[in-house]
Order: C-alpha cells, then structure tokens, then sequence
C-alpha cells in the first residue's frame, strides 16, 4: 500500500466509478438537481457499498432510484425506524436493498447505504434534489458543486458524531462529469456566469426568460463548480404559480397548486448613504489548525488566518463611533479579548488590533457550538443591535444544532457568515446568514476576503424593512394557506421567499393579486403584484416541494411531541420529501437467492461533487469479511461509524498516504506548518498600511509612518502643507485624496472607514479644505476635485 493514493481497489485497481450527469433546472428562485452516478463492481465478491455525500443544507431529498444491471428499482419515504428495519431484514434474507437518510446531526450530510452488489455488476443511482438559490451581494444568486467535502469536526463529547471523509487531487479522478443548466424567470435572465469555462449561453424564448447552458468540456475536479444566475430588475417582486401533482388528492399540498412570492427589497441611495452609528459588532474567528493553510491554490503565500487578520483590520477600522464591540476567537476552546463588549474608543480599538495581530491557527478543531452560546448568553446593550459576523474554513458534525441556536436567538441579533476556502460548510454558513436574518459570503479561488466582508458590514449598518404586511386577493372560491412563517423584517441583501397554497376553483378570469405594504427608514411602502393563476405548463414540482420543506422545518422546530411528529411524516411521505423522522427505503425482492460468499465492506473514495467518501479495506480475515451478517439498525450504524474511525487511524498511522496532503489536512487539528508547509507572508499591502494608521476617530496624524504609506518623505508631507491648517486635517484630506487617487479599484474596502474620516472633518468645521486638496494634488501628483472627496 506504500503507492496507493486512495482511490485503489483490493487489486490495486481504480475504484470503477465511470461518469456522473448532473442536470440542474432552475427556476427563479429555486433549483432542482438531478445526478446520475455509474460504477461496476469488480471485486470477486458481492459488497456493501456506503456512500456519503453533500447537499445543500435546505435542500430537499425527492428521488432516489437505482438500474442494477437490468433491474430498476425506485425507493419510496417511510417512517426512519421502520424503513431501517426493512433495510437489516432484506439483506439478512439475501436481498438487494438500498437505504438513504439525513444525517441528525447536519443536514447536509446524507449517508446511502447500497446494500449488497453482486460481483462483477454495474449499477447506476439517480439521486433528485431541490433548494433555494441564496443570493450574494451583487444581486445574483449562487449555485454550487462541492469539489471538496472535508472532515466534519467532532465536538468534545461527541465521539461517532462525525462522518470523517477525504477527497482526491483532480489529476487522479478516472470520471467524468457532464453538467447542463436549464433556466426560467418571470424576467429576462441578463447573464450566467462561472468559476469554471461554460459553453455559451442559449436563450429558448425571445423574452429571455428562459435559457440552457453547460459546463465546457475537459473540466477537472480541482475546485468547486459554481454558477451565479443574474435577472433583469432583480428587485422586483415576483410569483410563480406550480401546477399540482394530477395523481395527488385534490385539497392536498401536492394537489392544489403552489405559489412562491419572492421578496428582494430594494434599497433607495438616500437611505444606503446615511448609516446607523450604534450597534453591538461581535467578531467570531475561526483559529483551528487548517487556518493556516493557504486561501488557494493560485496563493500558496497568503495564509486563510493572515488574510482573516488583515479583514479584521479593516473591519474594526470602519467601525462607527458610538458603537461597541468585541471579538471571540474559536478552536477546540475559545477566547474573547474582553469580557464583555465595550464601547469603540482609541484605546479599545488599539488593544483589540494588538491582539489580532498576534493571532494565530494554533487553537485545534472547530468548536462553534460553545463560543455561540456564550455570545448569546450576554445580555444585550440597550438600544445597540447585535450583529455577530462569523468566519470559518470549516464543517462541523453538529450543523443542526449551530443552527438551531442561531434561530432561536434570532429576535436579539442578526448573524453574517463567510465561508473561507472551498471546503467550508455551504449548509453551516448558509443556514447562519439565513436564521440570524444576516447575508452569507464564500471567498473561494482567487476571492479576495476584505470587500466581501466590507459588503456585509455596510448591509449591517443599513436600517431593516419593518412593518412587513402581505394581503392577498384572490377570485371568488379560491383560498390560500400560507406555509412559509411569518416574515418581520427584511434587511439590505436579504431576500425571503413565501410560499403559499391555494386551493378551489373560480370561474372567473384567472388572475390574482398580492398587495406588500412595509416600512423602510420611517417612510411607507406599497407595492402590488398581479399573477396568473393557470400554470403556463407542468415543469415538475420544485416549488412543491420546497414548500412541503419549508413546512416540515418549521414542525421540526417546534417542541417535539407524537402529533408533531406524525404530521411531519405524512407531509413528507405525500411530497417525496425526506426529513429527520423518514428516509428512502427500496428492497428489491426480484431475486429469491441469498448472497454467497463473504461480505466486504468498501467506503469508496472520490473527489465528485454528489458523492464524496474514502477507501478503506479489509482482508478475509477481518470482521466485516468473515461472514455474512444480519444487521440490526443500530448495529449499521455502529459498524459504519467504526468504519470511519478506522479510515482516521489508518492514514494517522502512516500506512496509507492521504491524498490530501497537498491541499489540505485530514483533521482539523493539525496546520500547514505541522505538514511541513511554510507559508511565506508576503509584504503587507500599501492600503493596509495606510488603514492601520486611521485613528478610531476617523482621522490620521502627521507623522513618519503616514509619509511612508503615501509613498512620500516626512519632509516633503509637512513642507507643502499649507499654513495655519491642523497637521491633523492635513494628513486626514492627504489621506483621502491617496486613497481616491490611487485605490479606487479597492474603493469597497476604504469607503466606510473614508465616510468617517469626512464626517471627522466636517465636525472640525476646518477651513482652507479647498487649499488643501490643491496643495495635496500636487503632492501626490493627482487631480481631485474637492466635491469627489465627500468635502
């Protein structure tokens, strides 16, 4: 084994994975993903094959089928229990059987279990999804294909909690993978775009409200595949009516008709150029050991910790006055540089910088759960909103409940969380943003992390759309039941979608009406949308089925009890949609002959976008191979996860190479360094330097280090500053103008702590601004007029 890289058979041969299809509809808001995985058999004895895979943490499991040779088989939802029952009962009988379910800890992890394949035969899953798109800060809503799924850290206490799961490089993935998009909108669809090449796109209509695309041929598997969809009057609210299932029960969710209404307010100039000056700004930083690795592949010397470090900077320098903070740091512990918040002043803010400085990826695994709650246990400052900002490169095995607590702390902050790398958690960071009422950020490839971060802190000192009221008018005979809960503000980069039911019929002309009323900065809002009522044609049941989804969240939210729990289970048994108390089962009863010969188990290791897992084998003599067995539910379960904590000690003990060593750790325990790998840090960037001078205030002083960072020597900074003006408001305009000469390219990063240092120079009511800049365009060999200043 001193070659194998993993992705090996017992005979040393490549796991006989041999394509994957992915086919992505979209429509609005919403998207349903269909993959189709091949593979063979070639092992000389019959396996049980377990499959772990990621998904979106909203996402919703529909469909499940599998062609084994000339057999179909389609699984159907049943009560979890009973449908692992079937599951232990089939293959002690000798029969085919299939089981997925969602794991309880993340919703975003799903383990398949095969059941047994016969030697020698090839089998072909398809696995059905749908999900809502979130939408990043530039209005276009994101879609992506994990290349990467990294170990879920286990929480102390939490032994087998973790499903443990490595990846390979792109170069050694004997697959290929054909992806196509198909697109619709009740608005024309203005572009798509991707970090990977895409074949152009085709329009299907002269409206453009409909288009197909695909992923350029020879796409290697080195990084996520992610597609950005752009709308025409991407503000605008819209409704999508979806036809009901025709074998449905009529009066039943599937069988009336669905609506989903979107919500993206937008915000006016007047109200995006006066920002709040009070709030409570709480800074999470992730200090676990793969922090020290590189951002990316194309910047091998910038570390995620020293990049997260140089955002911080920027961060707290844009601060307003008034308001407090205060910053936690997180590994297998955690840290906060004050006890509690305090108010921004110079000094607060030069300890806290202190502090930043020197930290460092040394703090172990991914602990979130635990400096959450402590966060979430301070008691709030009173008229000082809390706003809690989260960055983190990992996945953690108890997604759920991070989750959860941020739902239910919800009514006392908002949560904006960035994904660093392109392993982070889509399910953890997006379902942070989403329950906490904030916006989600990936920096992935060659993103940079300080304007995303920057983008998030202007949409937190924006004002929220308040007094949210939703009336809706609909033909005579026709109801509505709503299944979204209510929506009670909507704030900037926010978008919420509510999906409702209607149900009965009216012989009138099929049209209806929602009217939004809502407030935003104290000035009303009232804006009305007519829909047509017929489905211009059956396209599947996405919205459906995300409404089904919506619903059955929010039971699952509520204080477990039988009654709950039972109409969960029906309403997923009847939309095909899986939950925390069902799961897919399909026994194919076809073949009445038990399985010869011993039993293995292979836990198959790929880089794939749907199914991502690692090889393990074990001789005849081990005692997964020994015989056969009749497992009951809870013994899968253990020796799965015993599978799992194997894979760890086999590649810690040095007998296996892990194919990542090259990308990143196997746990998130140990860093780079502890690899062999030294970042180099590069030079710190001119702007940075320049930022790191401003005081709390908003203004500069004139010393050595400003002549510096503006390219100039103290003697020439202080002999052309005009006479009788402050040294203080000299060097704050030279600083201005620097930044608008030189860094507009970077103008998202700057304009905040900039805004501050305006408003700093209107309270010294200084005179000689317009001598100033002229004296300071001479200088610095720029143009400026005053008025582009902000002066």
């Amino acid at each position: 084994m001193s070659n194998a890289c993993g992705l090996l058979t017992i005979q040393t041969e490549p796991v006989p994975l041999k394509s994957i299809e992915v086919e992505l509809e979209v429509k609005d808001h919403v998207a349903t993903v269909v993959s189709t995985l091949n593979y063979e058999n070639k092992e000389d004895k019959p396996l049980e094959a377990v499959f772990v895979f990621p998904l979106p943490g909203d996402a919703a499991v529909c469909h499940f089928s599998a062609q084994i040779g000339q057999t179909q088989i389609v699984a159907e939802v049943k009560e979890k229990q009973k449908a692992r029952e079937e599951y232990d009962d089939a293959l002690s009988s000798g029969q085919q059987a299939f089981l997925l379910e969602e794991s309880e800890q993340s919703p975003d992890i799903f383990t398949l279990s095969v059941g047994s394949l016969p030697s020698g035969e090839s089998a072909s899953i398809r696995l059905e999804y749908v999900t809502e798109l979130a939408v990043q800060a530039d209005d276009g809503l994101r879609f992506c294909l994990p290349a990467v799924l990294n170990p879920r850290y286990e929480p102390q206490g939490c032994e087998g909690a973790g499903v443990q799961v490595t990846s390979v490089p792109a170069s050694l993935v004997p697959y290929s993978l054909s992806f196509s998009v198909r697109v619709s909108s009740p608005r024309p669809i203005s572009k798509v775009e991707s970090s990977c090449s895409l074949e152009p796109l085709q329009y299907v209509n002269t409206e453009q409200t409909q288009a197909t695309v695909k992923l350029a041929a020879g796409h290697k598997f080195d990084r996520d595949v992610e597609l950005l969809i752009y709308y025409s009057d991407a503000h605008k609210p819209t409704a999508v009516v979806e036809a009901g299932q025709a074998s449905a029960k009529p009066g039943s969710l599937m069988g009336d008709p669905v609506l989903m209404l979107s919500l993206y307010p937008e915000f006016p100039q007047s109200v995006m150029s006066s920002l709040t000056s009070c709030g409570e700004f709480v800074l999470l930083l992730d200090r676990s050991g793969s922090m020290d690795c590189p951002t990316s592949d194309t910047k091998q010397q910038e570390t995620r910790i020293a990049s997260a470090r140089d955002t911080l900077l920027l961060l707290l320098k844009s601060l307003p006055m008034g308001c407090y903070f205060n910053i936690y740091s997180f590994g297998s512990s955690f840290e906060h540089i004050f006890p509690k918040s305090v108010k921004y002043s110079e000094q607060n803010l030069e300890d806290a910088l202190k502090k930043v400085e020197s930290m460092q990826a040394n703090l172990g695994g991914t602990e979130i759960l635990k400096p959450l709650t402590h966060i979430f246990s301070q008691p709030c400052i009173s008229n000082q909103p809390r706003q809690v900002f989260v960055f983190t490169d990992g996945e953690v095995s108890n997604t759920k409940e991070v989750i959860d607590l941020v739902k239910k702390n919800s009514g006392s902050h908002r949560c904006f969380s960035f994904g660093i790398g392109e392993g982070a958690s889509s399910a953890l960071i997006n379902g942070l943003a989403k329950e906490g009422g904030g916006h989600a950020q990936f920096i992935t490839g060659t993103d940079r992390m300080q304007p995303k971060v920057m983008q998030s802190l202007r949409f937190a000192l924006q004002p929220a759309v308040v007094d949210i009221a939703v009336t809706w008018d609909l033909p005579e005979g026709m109801s509505f039941t709503v299944l979204s809960p209510p929506i009670t503000a909507i704030f900037l980069g926010q978008r919420s979608l509510i999906y409702v039911q209607l149900t009965g019929q009216s012989s009138e002309a099929a049209e209806g009406c929602v009217t939004l009323k809502y407030s935003l900065a104290g000035h009303p809002t009232e804006n009305q949308l007519h829909f047509t009522l017929t489905p211009a044609e059956v396209t599947g049941l996405t919205v459906h089925r995300l409404g089904a989804r919506t619903l059955i969240r929010s039971l699952e939210m509520e204080e477990e009890n039988g009654e709950e729990q039972e109409k969960v289970v029906d309403l997923s048994v009847q939309s095909g949609v899986s939950s925390s108390y069902t799961a897919f089962i399909v026994v194919n009863k076809g073949n009445g002959e038990p399985i010869r010969g011993p039993l293995l188990c292979r836990h198959i290791i790929t880089a794939d976008l749907c199914l991502k897992s690692s090889l393990l084998y074990f001789d005849e003599d081990d005692s997964w191979g020994s015989k056969n067995i009749a497992f009951s539910g809870k013994s899968v379960k253990k020796k799965v996860k015993s599978v799992f904590s194997r894979i760890g000690r086999y590649f810690k003990s040095g007998q296996g190479v892990s194919p990542q060593s090259d990308r990143k750790q196997t746990s998130e325990t140990l860093s780079c360094s502890d690899a062999g790998i030294e970042p180099r840090q590069p030079p710190r960037d001119p702007l940075l330097q320049l930022v790191s001078l401003q005081k709390a205030s908003g203004c500069w002083l004139l010393d050595p280090a400003l002549a510096a960072a503006v390219g100039k020597t103290s003697e020439e900074v202080e002999n052309t500053k005009p006479p009788s003006v402050d040294q203080e408001v000299w060097a704050t305009i030279l600083a201005l103008i620097w930044l608008h000469g030189f860094k507009m390219d970077a103008k998202q990063e700057w304009e905040l702590l900039a805004m501050k240092a305006v408003s700093w120079l209107r309270v010294q009511s200084a005179p000689c601004e317009a001598e100033c800049v002229e004296a300071g365009n001479t200088l610095l060999g720029c143009e400026l007029q005053k008025d582009v200043l902000g002066l």
